[in-house]
C-alpha cells in the first residue's frame, strides 16, 4: 500500500509520493510511474513525482513521465511540491529550495487562508548553447532551425530550462494537428535526448497561446518549463516583451525573463485533487 496525493498545476497532473517524512520501499520507480499513471488501470496522471530528503536543499524532487522516463524538471510539478510540503506541514518556510536534476530551484509560496494558492518559481537562467540543450546545430544559438514533419515544415528556436524545448510559431493553434506532428518532432534527429515541442501563437506583445507535446507524455494541458522556454524564444525573436502571460489548455501562467539577472520567473497555481493508497501488485 503506497499512500499518494494527486495534484495538478493547470491540469498538468501528477501522483505525488512522500518519501521525506515516511520510509518508502519502491524497487523500480520507472515501472511504478507507468502503472500508477495509467488512466484506465492506475490512478491516472502525466507522471509520478517523489518528494525526498536533500543534503543541499530543503527538499528533493524526482519526476518520472507517463512512459517511465525520468525528466530533469517540471515547472507545474515543482509548484505542487511547494504546496505539498507546506500544506502538509513538512515546513513552515514560505521560501524554499528544491533540488532537481536541473539544479536547485527557489520557490516563493503565496499563502491564502493558511494554504498555498500560487507559487513563484525562480527557474534560473535559460540555456541557449546548442550542445548544452542538447540540440544538433552548428550555430551559436539554436534559432531558425527548419525541420520537416509529415507534410509541413516548422521553424524552431531551441531553449533548455534544465530540459530540452523546441519552440515554433503557428498561425492558428486551435487547428493544429498536434497528434500528427508532435510524435515525429519529439524524436527528430536534431534532438539527441528527444525534446518537448511547443507550438505558440502570438496574440500581442504580452500574451501568447501555447500547446505542448511533452517528451514521454504526449500532449498535456500545461508545461511550466515549456512556457518559460517559449517566452525566452519569443524574446530572442523579438515577438514579445519580457513579461508574458502564457495561455495553455489548462489555464494561464505568468512568465518574466528578467534581463538584469538573466533568470526566468514563473508564477501559477497549485492544487490538490485527492488522496488515496495505491496497491502495488
Amino acid at each position: 500500500m503506497i499512500p499518494f496525493t494527486k495534484m495538478q498545476g493547470l491540469g498538468n497532473d501528477y501522483v505525488y509520493i512522500d518519501g521525506y517524512s515516511r520510509s518508502i520501499e519502491i524497487k523500480d520507480y520507472s515501472k511504478l510511474a507507468r502503472k500508477i499513471s495509467d488512466r484506465h488501470f492506475g490512478v491516472g496522471s502525466d507522471g509520478l513525482i517523489l518528494i525526498l530528503k536533500s543534503k543541499i536543499a530543503d527538499f528533493k524532487m524526482r519526476m518520472f513521465n507517463y512512459d517511465g522516463s525520468e525528466a530533469e524538471m517540471c515547472g507545474n510539478g515543482i509548484r505542487c511540491v511547494g504546496k505539498f510540503v507546506y500544506d502538509k506541514k513538512l515546513t513552515k518556510k514560505e521560501e524554499l529550495t528544491i533540488e532537481t536534476l536541473a539544479g536547485i530551484k527557489k520557490l516563493k509560496l503565496n499563502i491564502k487562508e493558511g494554504l498555498v494558492d500560487t507559487v513563484e518559481v525562480d527557474m534560473g537562467e535559460p540555456i541557449l548553447e546548442p550542445k548544452k540543450i542538447p540540440v544538433i546545430w552548428n550555430k551559436e544559438i539554436a534559432k531558425d532551425m527548419l525541420i520537416s514533419a509529415a507534410d509541413q515544415s516548422f521553424l524552431f528556436t531551441c531553449v533548455s530550462m534544465g530540459n530540452p524545448h523546441a519552440i515554433t510559431r503557428v498561425s492558428n493553434i486551435e487547428k493544429l494537428e498536434i497528434e500528427k506532428y508532435g510524435p515525429i518532432l519529439e524524436v527528430e534527429k536534431h534532438f539527441p535526448k528527444k525534446a518537448n515541442i511547443e507550438f505558440i501563437e502570438i496574440l500581442n506583445e504580452n500574451t501568447i497561446k501555447m500547446r505542448v507535446w511533452e517528451r514521454g507524455a504526449k500532449e498535456t494541458l500545461a508545461c511550466g518549463t515549456g512556457a518559460c522556454a517559449s517566452v525566452v524564444a519569443c524574446n530572442l525573436n523579438h515577438w514579445t516583451k519580457e513579461h508574458v502571460k502564457v495561455q495553455l489548455l489548462g489555464g494561464q501562467l505568468d512568465i518574466v525573463w528578467d534581463q538584469e539577472n538573466n533568470h526566468v520567473y514563473m508564477t501559477g497555481p497549485a492544487r490538490s485533487v485527492f488522496e488515496g493508497e495505491y496497491i502495488e501488485e
